[in-house]
Parts: structure tokens; sequence; C-alpha cells
């Protein structure tokens, strides 16, 4: 239940840094470091789904 619970939550955050990374985009100037630090906390949070995602199946919680 709460690695689910986390899995879920990681996901949220990975979606709102998408969002941020957009308006970063669309809005900051070329010399502006915002759209890189999004997407280096979007790698990081693909990185943790994707281990707690192989940990689950692999404990047998989620399969």
């Amino acid at each position: 239940m709460w690695l689910q619970l986390l899995i879920s939550a990681v996901f949220v955050a990975m979606v709102i840094s998408l969002a941020m990374g957009a308006g970063f985009l669309l809005r900051d100037d070329s010399s502006s470091r915002r759209l890189l630090i999004s997407l280096k906390w979007r790698i990081g949070l693909a990185c943790l789904l994707m281990t707690l995602i192989i940990f689950g199946f692999w404990s047998g919680k989620l399969g």
C-alpha cells in the first residue's frame, strides 16, 4: 500500500516538473538555467520511479 502511494507521488511530482519545464521554456529567455534544472529533477524522479517499480515487482508487492 505504501509503495503504491509513493510511486503515485513520484509520478505526480514528475508531471508537475514537466509542466514547470514547459512554462520555463515558454517564458524564460535563453540564458535562464531553470529549464535545465527542471530536466535534472525530472530525470532523477524517473530513475527513482523505475527503481521503486522494479523493487515492487522484485519484492512481490506490485505483482
